[in-house]
């Protein structure tokens, strides 16, 4: 039987339509290549006629998505001479920036909310070396900080911001589409700082590309358009993007200033993103919408618990909106849907045990009672 080549990771899998070139030194922790699992029990339970995967971004190397575009964008400032990056942070991108850096041998430098990320986020980046700076402020404040920063010290800036980091991210895409062999009809993201959303379309787009540049968000492949001439696919999905309540700058029609939610990896007020996301919600009919945290952590526990995928809270708001817009049937029925779920539940282990109804009771190390609490269980 023939050997599967080993994986090495996106940039290699996707070198030919990503912006490198063939003596750029690649920064991989074999990132990508993650499951688009295909949910059973969910829409059992809703009685409704469509199909619902999701792409489980939680398996990436650092147990989020942002791994893919921090891939290319570490790579790329390697590639450039720089010895340190820099970004403002809830909490993921800290610690993909920080992950990638060790691994490129290069410092970096992460801005975090004072008291506003998860534990398990903070732990990374610590524990890769980062340095970290704990702000008086809020994502937003931390964004600026970065961008200001950047002017008058050596460092590369790797938010979303940073090009090449969609270029990373728009892979989501290409993976998708090679499973399914096909686009879905929909595609649902929790938006934050609205990369995500902006990355994806420009998969579709480059996928379908049949060699011109058709629309505004095709534009920001900056002429690198490997698919010119193919049209891979001949439908781009809807894109739908779901905020938390509590953090909705695009359904406030403008920044929020003090965003609040449990769903800490979107809890950004003034997206870095807007205007591409914008376009892609245009130019793919798609539209946002706003979750409420209570419909975020129901939509987190059940996945769990029906289909025994645990993501972060942030991750379950596509889910969250996508089920209450086919119950409204905004998504109508015979629908594939796709929910990307952007971080691993362990990411804020916190938040879940708060939700958990079950209680730990202990018992003695008995045979007898340990029987009576299976059966009283079943």
């Amino acid at each position: 039987m023939p050997y599967r080549r080993r994986y090495t990771g996106l940039i290699e899998r996707y070198r030919d339509r990503l912006p490198i070139s063939d003596d750029t030194r690649v920064i991989s922790l074999g990132e990508g290549n993650t499951p688009l699992i295909k949910l059973n029990n969910i829409p059992k339970d809703m009685d409704k006629d469509v199909e619902i995967y999701v792409k489980y971004e939680g398996l990436n190397p650092t147990g989020s998505f942002k791994d893919r575009g921090m891939c290319m964008a570490v790579t790329k400032a390697v590639e450039s001479g720089s010895k340190a990056i820099i970004c403002a942070s809830t909490g993921n991108t800290s610690a993909a920036a920080a992950a990638y850096a060790a691994r490129a041998g290069i410092k970096a430098f992460v801005l975090i909310p004072e008291g506003k990320i998860a534990m398990g986020k903070l732990a990374q980046a610590v524990m890769h070396g980062a340095v970290v700076i704990q702000i008086r402020g809020n994502f937003d404040d931390g964004m600026q900080l970065v961008k200001d920063v950047a002017e008058h010290a050596p460092v590369t800036i790797v938010n979303s911001i940073n090009p090449y980091r969609l270029q990373g991210q728009k892979t989501a895409a290409f993976e998708i589409v090679e499973e399914l062999e096909r686009a879905p009809d929909f595609h649902c993201l929790p938006v934050g700082n609205a990369g995500n959303i902006t990355a994806h379309w420009i998969g579709y787009t480059e996928m379908a590309c049949s060699g011109e540049h058709i629309t505004d968000a095709c534009k920001l492949c900056n002429g690198h358009c490997p698919y010119s001439g193919s049209g891979m696919i001949s439908k781009r999905p809807k894109m739908v993007g779901y905020q938390a309540d509590g953090s909705a700058p695009f359904m406030r029609g403008g920044p929020v200033k003090d965003p609040d939610t449990v769903a800490t990896a979107i809890r950004i007020g003034n997206p870095q993103s807007w205007e591409p996301a914008q376009a892609v919600m245009k130019e793919s009919e798609g539209w946002f919408d706003e979750c409420s945290d209570e419909e975020i952590l129901a939509a987190q526990q059940l996945l769990a618990t029906r289909e025994g995928v645990f993501c972060e809270p942030a991750s379950a708001t596509s889910l969250a909106g996508a089920m209450r817009d086919i119950n409204n049937g905004k998504i109508p029925e015979g629908s594939t849907v796709v929910c990307t779920l952007t971080g691993h539940g362990l990411k804020d282990p916190d938040i879940a045990i708060k939700q958990s109804k079950v209680e730990l009771v202990p018992i003695d190390a008995k045979l007898e009672e340990v029987r009576d609490a299976i059966l009283g269980n079943m």
